[in-house]
């Protein structure tokens, strides 16, 4: 009998369809349920020993609310028979309404959370505590859609219970050692994550779009040529890459696609049409390896008058000195068209980055600084010095790519004016393990569209004091000033737009929510906090709330 090894998650939702993603146990037919008598369903698909299903639901009304079961070749699977059923409302599948209020939550980083017997030395899990509210209160305020905007799992800072799992498969004084090898070793992060209960059936009824970080893969990914060299000539780097990329297309990137990307995607057929696609995956991971530019990890989903752009910050980037850049020219060309095309027919464009656009002063220009060295400025000694900073202190941001940082702020500002011009222009980002809002400002005047950098992590992790100080210092006048020195130092240009802090840094674990509706906009931020008193568990506080338009 086929089992529910992992999901199910619900992942895209439009307002007549959705899509429901399962492990299983063995090869068997996963079918999806729904309240009223309707039935979906899906073969499985081979991947490394181990079997995937992801069950398109069709027909569904805008503006309604769907309970739905998952059965495995006819015998109910979800919920399980374990479940507490006071607890975890029935999943539902909520498709937007045509010209409703859209929610969309938003964070990055999460690590694992321990079992409810152990301590957690981070605090809550936001994720965790989001749950406990929607499942308290089922007809209460909930997000449309939840964005995970990287570093779902930590393929290089393992937990305890994993290290000890991977001791017993091999020895962990080779390298990598307690870090993951391999597509196996991927599939227990997913498991450690996604089986917490709570996460396990808020992902079940809350749909979710994800893009990957650097802990997808590794610290510091694609950080430059040199990183990348060095990185090609360990013995552990190549499997480690092609099993992270296997593995997010699994768990992660084919939930991000609608029933019609899907059916048109000739690697999801070519997998689903072979008794086992670990070849057909694993060459394709090869492929993005040695052509990054030939695969597209970016995609766009619109919500109503919602149009949100996920944007690939680490498997697009030109790492050549000489040509470096954020994103690839067809990457690049492909955010412009979404961007652009269809202006008047969305209110809000939100471009979802793992990585922040507009960091604090201070370290945008050290980013600046770091690169225009790299690129022989100040010859070949200072090249090298700067290689060494730009490695150690991580100064990989849109700031250390100037010409793809000039080039955002462009499109941003001619997307945001002129008539059709939406309400407001966000930028999504995580990655720094502190929340913040930043707004820019064109010399001359800006576009129509109020522009913001909305950045939100940890979902579940922490940071240590000697960050936040350099994160609270780095907005400040002295601070500025330090930065512009660099930059002269550097001969680096100056940026073509400035930018202010309007509201943080905040600290924990945390998410923010943007409630949009109509033209209007209202961005509120949530922390996970522990109640007082032995046993009352934790809850998400208000820390702050703005309106944006």
């Amino acid at each position: 009998m086929a089992g529910l090894r992992l999901g199910p998650l619900l992942r895209y939702v439009d307002g007549s369809s959705a899509t429901v993603w399962v492990e299983t146990s063995r090869p068997c037919t996963a079918e999806v349920r729904c309240a009223g008598g309707a039935r979906h369903t899906a073969r499985t698909f081979q991947v490394a020993g181990h079997h995937y299903a992801l069950v398109a639901v069709t027909g569904l009304a805008p503006g309604t609310s769907t309970p739905y079961e998952v059965f495995l070749d006819g015998a109910r699977v979800w919920p399980p028979p374990e479940a507490p059923r006071r607890r975890f409302p029935p999943s539902a599948i909520r498709t937007p309404g045509r010209d409703g209020e859209i929610r969309v939550a938003f964070g990055s980083c999460r690590w694992a959370a321990p079992p409810a017997d152990e301590k957690d030395p981070v605090g809550p899990d936001a994720l965790d505590t989001l749950a406990a509210r929607l499942a308290a209160r089922p007809a209460g305020e909930r997000p449309d859609v939840l964005l995970l905007l990287g570093d779902q799992v930590y393929a290089d800072e393992t937990s305890d219970a994993t290290r000890r799992w991977l001791a017993g498969r091999r020895d962990p004084r080779r390298p990598p050692g307690s870090q993951v090898a391999d597509y196996e070793e991927y599939t227990r992060l997913y498991y450690e994550s996604w089986l917490d209960p709570d996460v396990r059936w808020l992902l079940s009824t809350v749909p979710t779009c994800m893009i990957f970080d650097d802990h997808d893969v590794v610290d510091d990914w694609n950080t430059s040529a040199a990183w990348l060299a060095g990185m090609r000539a360990t013995g552990w780097w190549r499997e480690r890459l092609l099993s992270g990329l296997m593995s997010y297309w699994v768990y992660q990137h084919l939930g991000n696609l609608s029933p019609d990307e899907l059916a048109a995607d000739p690697l999801y057929a070519a997998v689903r049409r072979t008794p086992d696609g670990t070849d057909v995956l694993r060459a394709f991971a090869a492929q993005a390896d040695a052509d990054p530019a030939s695969v597209r990890w970016s995609y766009r989903r619109d919500f109503g008058r919602v149009r949100l752009l996920m944007v690939d910050s680490r498997a697009a980037r030109v790492l050549d000195e000489q040509h470096r850049a954020m994103l690839d020219p067809g990457e690049a060309a492909w955010l412009r068209e979404q961007a652009l095309s269809g202006r008047g027919t969305f209110d809000h464009l939100l471009i979802g980055t793992s990585l922040p656009w507009l960091l604090p002063p201070l370290m945008h220009d050290a980013e600046a600084w770091s690169a225009a060295l790299c690129r022989g400025g100040k010859g070949a000694r200072w090249a090298r010095l700067g290689e060494k900073l730009r490695q150690a202190a991580d100064l990989e941001h849109w700031a250390a790519f100037p010409d793809s940082f000039a080039a955002l702020a462009e499109l941003i500002a001619e997307a945001g004016t002129g008539p059709g011009a939406p309400a407001t222009v966000a930028v999504l980002s995580g990655d720094v393990h502190h929340a913040y809002i930043a707004e820019p400002s064109w010399p001359g005047g800006g576009p129509d569209a109020r522009v913001v950098q909305l950045t939100c992590s940890p979902v579940h992790n922490s940071i240590p004091l000697s960050l936040r100080l350099m994160f609270r210092s780095g907005w400040a006048g002295p601070a500025r000033v330090l930065g512009r020195c660099l930059s002269r130092h550097a001969r680096a240009a100056r940026p073509p737009i400035d930018w202010r802090k309007t509201g943080g840094p905040w600290f924990g674990n945390q998410l923010m929510t943007l409630t949009l509706r109509g033209r209007s906009a209202r961005l509120r931020l949530e922390q996970a906090r522990a109640e007082r008193g032995e046993g009352r568990g934790a809850a998400l506080r208000t820390v702050s709330e703005t309106d944006l338009a």
